[in-house]
């Protein structure tokens, strides 16, 4: 069974999650304040945490960048319905994905499964790849990911990304030269259908650019997807 995190002060909204995503198949432990919850998730047992942005000790972007500072855990924001401003700034800080509140607990849990199977089947595609194209690391330019330990350097330096952004650039770069499709990319590396709104890929993608400078060229091509430009003389 998966356990999960809820970060939330609610005791209504925790009763009913619990009993619901045990029903679902998956354990869920609550904590009513961001101390106490960024203590529990520090002990490494979660799969996933759920964390609301209006905590009684503090926001919960705080507890987003301390998480981040010391755990990769995968991370659904619990925003206020149209507060547009929140989601930005939870997948500019390194949320995973957001469910707006209210919200169905059919849409929270595909939300959830999709999140944890992106997780689970990192390297699905890899498996499924001919064997001359199942590197251990990528090298473009200035670029070089090694795909064992899911990092970034840029120029020899270490560059923090998120998993999410991780799974964007590693499909990117093992396309490089080559467009890859929107739709091909909301699917695997964000779990999302054709159905949902590209929205949090446009803040990911964002966030990416800002992150290679000009180390690299993540190039949109219009009406089709998104492709990573390969330097002169590279060897990829």
């Amino acid at each position: 069974m998966s356990q999960l995190l809820l970060i939330d002060d609610d005791p209504e909204l925790a009763e009913l999650l619990v009993s619901y995503l045990n029903g679902e198949g998956y354990g869920l432990d609550t904590a009513t304040s961001g101390s106490s919850g960024l203590e529990m998730a520090g002990n490494g047992e979660y799969e996933l945490v759920l964390l609301d942005v209006m905590l009684p000790d503090t926001s919960g972007f705080n507890i987003l960048g301390q998480l981040r500072a010391e755990s990769p855990v995968p991370v659904i924001m619990l925003t206020g319905r149209g507060e547009e401003i929140d989601r930005v700034v939870g997948l500019e800080m390194g949320a995973d994905d957001y469910v707006s509140k209210p919200f169905q607990l059919r849409e929270l849990l595909a939300r959830i499964r999709a999140v944890l199977r992106r997780y689970s089947n990192a390297h699905e595609l890899e498996d499924a790849m001919p064997v001359a194209r199942q590197k251990k690391s990528i090298e473009i330019g200035e670029v070089l990911l090694n795909r064992n330990a899911r990092n970034l350097q840029l120029g020899g330096a270490p560059v923090h990304l998120t998993s999410t952004e991780y799974d964007i650039i590693e499909m990117l770069a093992l396309n490089a030269g080559n467009v890859v499709e929107r739709n091909r990319l909301m699917e695997n590396a964000l779990g999302r259908g054709e159905d949902f709104d590209d929205y949090v890929l446009n803040v990911h993608m964002s966030n990416i650019r800002k992150k290679l400078g000009g180390h690299a060229s993540i190039k949109t091509i219009r009406g089709r997807g998104y492709l990573m430009a390969v330097p002169q003389g590279s060897s990829f």
